[in-house]
C-alpha cells in the first residue's frame, strides 16, 4: 500500500454538473485557492463534459476554457491544475491551448471501449510536458483481462496514470480487485480511481482502490459531483488517515472548505431511486433525457426502462436502443413522472450522439 496518495479534487469539473456547469471564474478562483491552502496538489477545472464542450452544444458554461484556466492561473503557485478532455468533444488545438495557458495535466477520457481515440490527444499532451490521466470512462463494460490489455496500450502511448472510472456507481469491491488485479499482471503502469456513489461506495472503493496501490484518487468537496455525486474529499481524506496514509490535506481545512463553499449548493435529501438504480444498472447518466423522453411516450417506469437497457449495452444507449427497449416493456406506470423523478438533477449529455 501507498505511503503517500495524491487527492485529485474535482469539485471545479466534475461539481459543475451539480450546477449546470455555471461555476463562474470567480467560484473557480475561490474554491480552487480554498484548496490548495489545505494542502490539496490537484485540481480540476472547467465544464464537467471538459475541454470544448461548451462549443460542441454540451451545456454552455459560465466561463470559456481559457477563462477558466486564467482563474486558476492567477491564484494557485502551488497546486497543478488542468482539465478534462473527451477526444471528439475537445480538440488537439484545445490540448494547446490548455498548455499554454499553464495547465499541468490533462485527463483523456475514453469509453473504455474506445480507447484508440486517445493515443494523439496523449502524444500532443506529452509534447508539452504535461501530465497525462488515461480515463477509462465506464470501466466495468470491459471484462478485467480485456481492460488490462487496453491498459498496456495507453502506457504504450504515453499516460502516465490509468484512472479506473465507476461512471454508475455501481462496481463492487470484488470488481475493483479484478480490474487491479488484471492490470498489474501486465504492466506496471501508475493506477488511480474515480468513483461516483450511486450504491454509496464511492468512498469505500476509494480507501480499497489505496490499499490496491493507486497513487491517485478522484474526490469532490461535500461529493458533489454528476448524478448522485463522487466520493467527498473531506471523507476520503479522514479515511486514509486512519489508514495512516498521508495526502498533505489538512483534515479541519478541507472540512471547513467544503462546508463553507459547497455544502450551501446541495439541496437534495434523501435517496433517489433513480440514482440507486443507475448504479445497480451501470447505467450512465448522461442518457437520462432519452430514457425520460421514450418513458414518458410509452408510459413507463424509467428505473425499470435503465435495467432493461443495461441488459443489452451499459456502454451506449442511442435513441433507436432506447425507443425499442421501451416500446417492449408490457407493465404501465400510472404515475406522472415529472413529480416523482427529479430529472433536471442530471446534466449533460456527452455519450450521445451528435
Amino acid at each position: 500500500m501507498q505511503q503517500r496518495v495524491n487527492i485529485l479534487d474535482t469539485t471545479l469539473r466534475d461539481g459543475s454538473y451539480a450546477v449546470d456547469f455555471q461555476f463562474t471564474t470567480q467560484d473557480t478562483a475561490v474554491i480552487a485557492k480554498a484548496l490548495e491552502d489545505v494542502g490539496v496538489d490537484i485540481v480540476e477545472i472547467g465544464h464537467g463534459v471538459g475541454l470544448g464542450a461548451s462549443r460542441k452544444g454540451f451545456g454552455e458554461a459560465a466561463a470559456t476554457d481559457a477563462e477558466y484556466l486564467q482563474a486558476a492561473g492567477e491564484v494557485l503557485s502551488r497546486a497543478q491544475y488542468g482539465m478534462f478532455c473527451i477526444p471528439g468533444v475537445a480538440t488537439l488545438e484545445d490540448v494547446d491551448m490548455a498548455a499554454d495557458l499553464g495547465a499541468r495535466f490533462i485527463r483523456i477520457g475514453t469509453n473504455v471501449t474506445e480507447v484508440r481515440a486517445s493515443e494523439p490527444f496523449i502524444a500532443r499532451a506529452k509534447r508539452h510536458g504535461l501530465f497525462v490521466s488515461a480515463n477509462y470512462m465506464k470501466s466495468y463494460a470491459l471484462p478485467p483481462e480485456q481492460f488490462a490489455r487496453h491498459a498496456r496500450e495507453s502506457q504504450a502511448y504515453g499516460a502516465d496514470v490509468l484512472c479506473v472510472v465507476d461512471s454508475a456507481g455501481g462496481m463492487l469491491a470484488s470488481d475493483l480487485v479484478s480490474y487491479f488485479k488484471a492490470v498489474r499482471a501486465v504492466c506496471d503502469i501508475d493506477l488511480g480511481f474515480h468513483g461516483h456513489n450511486n450504491l454509496g461506495l464511492a468512498v469505500a472503493h476509494s480507501l480499497l482502490a489505496v490499499e490496491l496501490g493507486a497513487t491517485v484518487v478522484d474526490s469532490s468537496l461535500q461529493g458533489l459531483g454528476r448524478s448522485s455525486g463522487n466520493a467527498a474529499t473531506e471523507l476520503v481524506v479522514a479515511g486514509l488517515m486512519r489508514m495512516g496514509v498521508e495526502t498533505g490535506v489538512d483534515l479541519l481545512g478541507v472540512m471547513d472548505a467544503g462546508e463553507i463553499l459547497i455544502k450551501p449548493l446541495l439541496h437534495a435529501s434523501g435517496l433517489s431511486s433513480l440514482d440507486m438504480v443507475m448504479g445497480y444498472a451501470q447505467f450512465h447518466s448522461s442518457y437520462m433525457g432519452l430514457v425520460r423522453q421514450h418513458a414518458g411516450r410509452q408510459r413507463v417506469d424509467p428505473r425499470r426502462l435503465i435495467i432493461e437497457l443495461c441488459k443489452r449495452d451499459k456502454v451506449n444507449a442511442p435513441e433507436a436502443l432506447v425507443k425499442e427497449v421501451a416500446a417492449g416493456i408490457e407493465k404501465k406506470m400510472d404515475q406522472p413522472l415529472t413529480s416523482r423523478f427529479n430529472f433536471a438533477a442530471y446534466h449533460g449529455n456527452e455519450q450521445e450522439e451528435r
